[in-house]
């Protein structure tokens, strides 16, 4: 059982969290590796103390690197993963054994960089960005435990992310849709050059299924630095799923075999894929298929069984059923809408959805409205959400306004959703109804802040402060960035987010601007306005 952290500890890893955010944010970018590169150079090139798996894509690439990072897990490596943007606190960003750095060791990475941090700040033309230092704290952290091997997730696209310094030996590029289109492109074949980046020379490349365009894009860039690919429906995918209970029973063809009842405690079809990808990734950098034998389906079985993945249609309660999802884009949003139709019985599904503002919100409104009943439209708290207003009168145009509701904050909002619930329970039903949290990561993420009250619970492996006991003493040591090119480094630019609130009421019909909001429990510092 966890231990009360002790407070001037928190106190530290709070003012650490502070700084970071005071940097150059996650919402703006200037494409180029120099910092970055200058950064791990003084740090004498940390993330080539150790083999990597980089991952991009637009959809899927968190869950499929802690699938990779669990199944790397049981066949005894030591394993660093770094993942964006975090759930609940910063800390879940980098992880050691499938664990969140505590957060001592958080500090303490922070202040072992700092001064090389201060030597790249004075030295070039714009100080480091926020990502930027994070990623040196996660290589220099990887180095240090050491790890057997590193899976990072690209915060934006490939090419210009700060993650691509490192080389991956394996990169894996999850399912790609237009997302970030303001960037990276509005098609997929435009989006597909910026990710391909990944592929270095002779890497091994588990490439997803892709439409035509893109698929195209990436294997030409292969073909370009001799890597070789594995391709979804090819070389490995997933032969059979079925429901189960808690999750799935999945068949899945690897680059050497298959492996029968595979147990995936998630849900969704997508998520199936994700662990045919993750499998084969393994597989890959393993050397199956290149001279290696096939991995033991026992060990692929167990690790499967454990996999976790936060915010991710995870239920958080029952009576109604609660639902959490971070999708943010129309093409996750249809893979939830898919997940929810084929693997829940609901028979009144109420959403509650807030989103962020410079996201294609039509998109996901419109995919998720066949399977919604009605819905709560709220917001988060930071500056790039979507004022619930604004979002209602969207919501108004696809749902109706007989299947509309408003609540501004989330806490109340998420009340609202389930007492509309509980009065929709058929009665004589076993099905009854549900509510589902979505919208954004950032949405996702502080509503499980507010139903798990358990931090035990809330981060995963229930290891993510100092002085929890672990199992294992030699081990003690969790949604893509929106970013504006060349934008203004000051972070006045969102400011006009909510202008005037006075017209937002709440689930009583009162207005928001006469509710003493002070006791909120987020803060736009906290999130740093990032979801994927």
């Amino acid at each position: 059982m966890a231990k009360n952290v002790d407070s001037e500890l928190q106190e530290q890893f709070e003012e650490v969290e502070h700084e970071l955010l005071e940097r150059w944010p996650e919402t703006k970018m200037d494409p180029t590796l120099a910092r970055v590169r200058a950064l791990t150079e003084l740090l004498g090139d940390p993330q080539k103390a150790y083999p990597v798996i980089h991952i991009t894509g637009t959809n899927g690439k968190t869950s499929t690197a802690r699938m990779i990072e669990t199944l790397l897990r049981e066949l005894n490596l030591r394993t660093g993963r770094f993942t964006s943007p975090h759930l609940e606190s910063m800390n879940e960003r980098i992880t050691l054994d499938g664990a969140p750095i505590p957060i001592r060791r958080f500090v303490e990475v922070y202040e072992d960089i700092r001064p090389y941090v201060d030597i790249v700040d004075g030295s070039q033309e714009f100080p480091l960005s926020f990502f930027e230092v994070i990623t040196g704290m996660a290589f220099a952290a990887f180095a240090d435990a050491p790890v057997d091997v590193a899976v990072l997730e690209v915060g934006l696209g490939g090419t210009w992310d700060c993650t691509n310094v490192a080389d991956g030996q394996v990169a894996v590029i999850t399912p790609i849709g237009v997302d970030h289109a303001h960037i990276l492109g509005d098609t997929p074949a435009l989006i597909a050059s910026e990710k391909a980046g990944i592929i270095k020379e002779d890497a091994l490349v588990i490439l997803a299924e892709q439409p035509l365009e893109a698929a195209e894009v990436i294997l030409r860039r292969a073909g370009e630095v001799h890597a070789t690919v594995a391709r979804e429906g090819l070389e490995y995918g997933v032969v059979e799923r079925q429901q189960a209970v808690g999750g799935q029973l999945v068949t899945i063809k690897g680059l050497v075999g298959q492996y029968t009842d595979v147990f995936l405690p998630l849900y969704g079809a997508h998520m199936a894929h994700n662990a045919a990808t993750a499998l084969a990734a393994v597989e890959a950098f393993l050397g199956v298929g290149r001279g290696g034998t096939a991995l033991d389906p026992d060990v692929v079985r167990e690790a499967f069984a454990k996999v976790t993945s936060p915010g991710r249609l995870e239920v958080v309660r029952r009576g109604p059923t609660v639902i959490l999802d971070a999708t943010h884009n129309p093409a996750g949003a249809r893979a939830t809408a898919q997940a929810l139709a084929d693997d829940f019985t609901f028979e009144h599904l109420v959403g509650v959805l807030g989103m962020m503002r410079d996201k294609d919100v039509a998109g996901i409104l419109e995919a998720l409205e066949p399977v919604l009943n009605e819905v709560v439209i709220t917001q988060n708290t930071t500056e790039r959400a979507m004022p619930a207003a604004v979002l209602a009168e969207l919501a108004t145009e696809i749902f109706g306004a007989e299947r509309v509701h408003l609540a501004t904050r989330l806490d109340d909002a998420i009340d609202l959703a389930i007492g509309l619930a509980e009065q929709a329970i058929p009665a004589g039903t076993s099905s009854g109804a549900g509510v589902i949290v979505t919208g954004s990561v950032v949405t996702a993420g502080q509503a499980r802040t507010l139903l798990v009250r358990d931090r035990a619970e809330r981060v995963e492996d229930r290891h993510s402060f100092e002085d929890v006991q672990f199992e294992d003493s030699e081990k003690e040591d969790f949604d893509d960035r929106d970013l504006d090119l060349f934008g203004d480094r000051d972070r006045e630019g969102d400011q006009d987010r909510e202008g005037d609130r006075s017209g937002d009421q709440d689930r009583d019909g009162n207005r928001s601007g006469d509710r003493d909001d002070s006791h909120d429990d987020f803060s736009d510092e906290e999130y740093g306005g990032d979801d994927r």
